[in-house]
């Protein structure tokens, strides 16, 4: 008996599939900034605890970008001022410092999201 030829036609609509993508590597941004902000929060210069609470984490989802900043009007001093004196374990670079001491784990949270809307 001879094979009988078959035909297949397949419509893929990756649309839905890129958007479940890029929310999940927004997810994951969103963790690494949030991990971000734990760290320089245990070493951001502290007084009266102000800087520390004006810590915030956000992303902008359409260009998947994280941010990760302190709002008071000293908190860019603070963190370039290398001459100033801090308490015991708080230093200026407080952010910087983080960011770069963190960033394999910021990667491992996004690649984790990622991987995990490939299911």
């Amino acid at each position: 008996m001879a094979a009988v030829p078959q035909s297949f036609r397949i419509r893929f609509d990756g649309e839905p599939a890129a958007r479940e993508l890029r929310a999940a590597a927004a997810r994951g941004l969103f963790l690494g900034a949030e991990h971000v902000l734990g760290l320089s929060s245990e070493v951001v210069p502290l007084d009266e605890a102000a800087l520390q609470r004006s810590g915030t984490a956000s992303v902008d989802e359409p260009s998947l970008t994280a941010m990760v900043s302190y709002d008071t009007p000293y908190a860019v001093v603070q963190h370039e001022r290398m001459t100033y004196r801090h308490a015991p374990g708080r230093t200026a670079k407080y952010l910087e410092n983080s960011l770069n001491a963190a960033a394999r784990d910021v990667q491992a949270l996004i690649a984790a999201q990622i991987r995990r809307a490939l299911r």
